[in-house]
């Protein structure tokens, strides 16, 4: 596998946590799944997997909450912004850095049985209005065995006329969001590589991909103006925002899944997240988002990003590979 990255940064990259390890092991270096899997079953014993883990609640739940902890306020978010400690940021963490559903023991069964949701007390697994939130929880439920086929069913039902989702439709927005989109097709590809879904809901992903990739990942269909300076920043993690690289890594995911080639309306991205790496393949830490975390587990802002080195490589790879 061609990286272009010199020897000591992927030495660097090798010695960060089993998270990042195991996907440059499989994503950069090309191992053998046997390695990389080696390394990915220790993340739920080690590092950051481990130390989300134990502050895991007795009832299954992360901070006493299911998308916000149980004490939150208004007050807080207004001084300190958003907390990303309870159930839904938590199970979305330990998913995306690969721990083993067997590792969560009986966690789905836990929340079944006493997390709700705080808008209308609306049972766990059973999902919601906000279709990010629902994005993760069909995630969620395809990792650790729930049935989440209804919410699926919810994807394929509240597509939007434009092509994608937007989480204000309940305020009657008719506009696809490209933050809600982003994160709809997240979770759908996860459910999707899981063998769990429908013909509808394949079609209905790869419609939603057409819609960002129509806007070239970045522009206004109307102005071909950038829809948000945000959007290029370079961040770790990126939550439920939109960003250059994790559109670039989502397209990724799904191409090398569809068995197809990057698609050339992504090219301006790439250049973006090419223009930002460091001469020694590195990529800086641009941002740290407000709010309460668990743990800090990337760089400070104005330092090299094992993630966003990790991320940024394997997206540059892919591109040229196929050039």
């Amino acid at each position: 596998m061609t990286h272009n990255l010199p020897r000591e940064t992927v030495d660097w990259l090798l010695g960060s946590d089993p998270a990042v390890r195991w996907q440059v092991e499989r994503d950069i270096l090309g191992l053998p799944e046997s390695d990389w899997q080696a390394t990915r079953s220790r993340v739920a014993t080690e590092g950051f997997g481990k130390a989300i883990l134990a502050h895991q609640d007795a009832d299954g739940r992360w901070a006493g909450g299911a998308h916000f902890p149980g004490d939150f306020s208004e007050q807080e978010f207004e001084e300190h912004g958003q907390p990303w400690t309870a159930t839904s940021w938590s199970l979305n963490l330990l998913r995306e850095w690969g721990v083993d559903a067997a590792a969560m023991g009986n966690t789905a069964a836990l929340l079944e049985a006493n997390c709700r949701w705080e808008y209308n007390d609306l049972p766990y697994w059973g999902g919601e209005v906000d279709a990010c939130i629902n994005a993760f929880t069909l995630a969620n439920g395809a990792w650790l065995g729930v049935d989440a086929s209804s919410i699926a069913q919810w994807f394929v039902d509240h597509r939007l006329a434009d092509g994608g989702w937007n989480c204000e439709w309940v305020e009657g927005s008719e506009r696809s969001s490209f933050h809600s989109t982003l994160n709809s097709l997240r979770g759908i590809l996860y459910f999707e590589k899981a063998g769990l879904a429908s013909p509808e809901l394949v079609a209905a992903r790869k419609g939603a991909e057409e819609y960002l990739l129509e806007r070239r990942g970045l522009y206004r269909l109307s102005t071909g103006k950038l829809v948000d300076p945000d959007f290029l920043a370079m961040f770790y993690p990126s939550r439920w925002f939109y960003t250059a690289l994790s559109v670039a890594d989502y397209l990724r995911e799904a191409s090398i899944f569809d068995g197809t080639q990057p698609d050339p309306r992504l090219a301006e991205v790439i250049e973006h997240i090419r223009s930002r790496r460091q001469p020694d393949g590195t990529c800086l830490q641009e941002h740290r988002q407000r709010g309460r975390v668990w743990i800090d587990v990337d760089a400070a802002v104005g330092e090299p990003s094992p993630w966003l080195t990790l991320i940024g490589s394997r997206v540059l790879a892919w591109w040229d590979a196929a050039r």
